[in-house]
């Protein structure tokens, strides 16, 4: 009876060390998700193509520059994003330019380069 005491205190030391050993490996992990999640990559923001503009050069000059490289045209949402300029002024421009004979159109939003 008493080898058996014996034997489970020993048991009992021994879950005790090993409850303590657990606690600092889940100590251990608790630290590096941490610094793994501060050292996360954050996603980079979208670079917006845009134009440059040059001072003194108007919107017309603007998207005139865009419809030069673009052989096969280009639709009003892309040269939106291309230009940054608001919905009425490119429209307005757009109207201009097919007014005067240097664009037209090719389809729903779709203009080309005469």
């Amino acid at each position: 009876m008493k080898q058996l005491k014996k034997d489970v205190q020993a048991v009992v030391r021994d879950l005790k060390i090993l409850a303590q050993k657990t606690e600092k490996i889940v100590k251990k992990l608790e630290t590096l998700e941490k610094t793994q999640a501060s050292k996360a990559p954050r996603p980079k923001p979208k670079k917006k193509p845009v134009v440059k503009k040059a001072k003194g050069k108007s919107p017309a000059d603007t998207v005139l520059t865009i419809f030069k490289r673009r052989k096969k045209g280009i639709d009003v949402k892309t040269l939106k994003k291309m230009t940054g300029l608001k919905d009425s002024s490119l429209r307005g421009v757009i109207f201009r330019l097919r007014e005067k004979g240097v664009i037209k159109s090719e389809g729903n939003g779709l203009y080309v380069r005469i």
